[in-house]
């Protein structure tokens, strides 16, 4: 059995050298100055990489269909769905449809 933590990306950004950047939008504060490290997670659904912010309250939205991490935006939809639609799947009946439209031609 695989834990939540191996699922988990790392990434670092160092200003240490540098005056630094203004603080962006979704970025937890100052982390455009000195060293900045946090875990990531790939949303299985989409495929977006979010930073785990450290001071987030609410608890990361997870799908126990697929056991995989997801972003805000997939975690609401399966919230009000109910359905998991990983990525992979996505792709696969992309391919199906393009198989489909060659083979109908």
């Amino acid at each position: 059995m695989t834990s939540k933590r191996s699922q988990e990306g790392y990434l670092m950004i160092d200003h240490s050298a540098s005056p630094g950047v203004p603080d962006a939008e979704g970025m937890p504060v100052r982390s455009g100055q000195g060293m900045f490290e946090a875990p990531t997670v790939t949303c299985n659904h989409c495929q977006t990489v979010v930073v785990v912010n450290p001071m987030r309250n609410r608890e990361r939205a997870w799908c126990r269909k697929c056991d995989h991490y997801l972003c805000d935006k997939c975690g609401g939809i399966l919230a009000q769905t109910g359905v998991c639609y990983p990525y992979k799947n996505f792709l696969d009946d992309l391919q199906e449809q393009n198989f489909q439209q060659l083979r109908n031609k």
